[in-house]
């Protein structure tokens, strides 16, 4: 029955940050972000999803900070970002550019990765120029752009009006979640984990989605109802991976299959057989192999051929 806003120990436990500060978007937000990790190391961007926080990202922060200047923010008015009247795809590429042009120095590259609304937040700001400047490579992370409640699969009858509409009641819901109860992790693996998900990684997972205000719930879910990313994921011009679960009842592989095909330069789609939608906690190891691994080929690279070019200039 606890309350706890995250797990307090194991894998999933939110590591210290090594400092925090506040950046003010365009209209006013105020966006709380945290930054782990050496300081000149290669920097790596992390946006969460619908109704969680930066604690979602625990276990890539606790593994990448030891190597890399890990940056994770809160979406307003979830973590610790307070509530804010806007909602909306732009209001979302305003936190993520100001986040950028806070934490990053001019031309600094970053490999950036967004897990559901997180991925959507990078399909909006696509043409934004802090986008543009500072995204080396991005990783998205069980995501769509565009219809997703008709393509939800969280009620188990054949697509169609009634399953839209009834997902969308579910989805839309004002009704608080209240206390983490057994039943309310069942619940909630159902919808939005995968069938093998261990219990910690539900719990982990549970308390998250449960510390999330329900009129802060509602609001982003008329959002999301409402999507039409599609211009934006042809704007992605960067390298882009994608990572989704073959039993994500929220974004289905249609809509990753979608990206990969629509996307400018997608260098990888991997689906994972059996798991949900809440990749990097249940695919913890996978998903921060993948951002490692982005930022090797599209970060350190790209800092070789800056030596490269500045010896030759002396």
């Amino acid at each position: 029955m606890s309350r706890l806003l995250h797990v307090a120990d194991g894998p999933y436990a939110p590591p210290v940050p090594a400092h925090e500060l506040t950046v003010t978007a365009a209209d006013g937000a105020r966006i709380h972000v945290e930054v782990h990790g050496p300081e000149n190391a290669p920097a790596v961007v992390l946006a969460h999803g619908w109704c969680c926080s930066t604690a979602f990202w625990a276990a890539q922060i606790r593994e990448l900070a030891a190597d890399h200047r890990v940056i994770a923010y809160d979406q307003r008015g979830h973590g610790r970002s307070p509530a804010n009247p806007a909602y909306g795809t732009e209001p979302l590429a305003d936190d993520v550019e100001a986040v950028l042009e806070a934490t990053l120095a001019p031309g600094e590259r970053a490999v950036i990765a967004g897990h559901s609304m997180g991925g959507m937040t990078l399909m909006a700001a696509a043409t934004r120029p802090a986008v543009r400047e500072h995204a080396a490579a991005v990783l998205l992370c069980s995501t769509g752009s565009a219809r997703l409640v008709a393509s939800a699969t969280v009620v188990p009858m054949r697509a169609g009006r009634v399953r839209t509409w009834l997902t969308r009641r579910i989805l839309g819901s004002r009704a608080p979640l209240g206390p983490v109860t057994p039943l309310a992790r069942r619940i909630l693996k159902y919808g939005t984990m995968g069938p093998g998900s261990g219990p910690h990684m539900v719990d982990a997972c549970a308390r998250i989605v449960h510390a999330c205000p329900s009129r802060v719930r509602h609001g982003w879910s008329q959002v999301l109802d409402l999507l039409d990313l599609d211009h934006g994921v042809r704007e992605l011009r960067m390298p882009v991976e994608i990572v989704v679960g073959t039993a994500d009842r929220l974004t289905p592989p249609v809509h990753a299959r979608a990206l990969a095909a629509a996307l400018p330069d997608c260098v990888g789609l991997t689906e994972l057989p059996g798991l949900g939608h809440m990749t990097p906690v249940e695919a913890p190891d996978l998903v921060t192999g993948k951002i490692r691994a982005l930022a090797a080929t599209y970060i350190s690279s790209a800092r070789g051929e800056r030596a490269v070019l500045a010896e030759e200039s002396a």
